[in-house]
């Protein structure tokens, strides 16, 4: 067939299509993000760099560079035994349960089961109540 569309070709022009939507559907359901939503916590690594980045700029107040503190803190971490990342591997872990804790209600308060009360324990708020007065919630 000269000049002519075959038959696959146009069920190729279809699929693209399809395709195209399909990820802008995925793209407008990404773009939609709860500011509710808890962060989660950052990796031993990032709470070394935490350290590493005052340690870096107090040796070297004049490097203004982002790529050199980052190397620089890269090979430091990478030099560093397991005894020497121990504290920082303790301290994502527990950041890691307080997350998971916070996803937690998140996820209750979603699914419509926990109550839209604010995150305090019911003693505290039956406690709130009895004075008469009441929190403004900033949400």
């Amino acid at each position: 067939m000269k000049g002519g569309k075959s038959k696959a070709d146009s069920r190729k022009a279809d699929s693209k299509e399809i395709r195209l939507a399909v990820k802008k559907t995925t793209k407008e359901k990404q773009s939609a993000k709860d500011p509710n939503k808890p962060k989660r916590p950052a990796s031993a690594f990032f709470v070394f760099m935490e350290d590493f980045r005052k340690q870096y700029k107090e040796k070297h107040p004049t490097n203004k560079s982002v790529a050199a503190v980052c190397k620089a803190g890269g090979d430091k971490w990478k030099s560093m035994d397991e005894e020497e990342k121990a504290p920082y591997i303790a301290t994502a872990e527990k950041r890691k349960k307080e997350y998971q804790g916070k996803m937690d209600v998140y996820n209750r308060k979603l699914s419509g089961d926990g109550d839209d009360e604010s995150d305090k324990s019911k003693s505290d708020v039956n406690d709130d109540e009895g004075s008469g007065e009441e929190e403004e919630d900033d949400d």
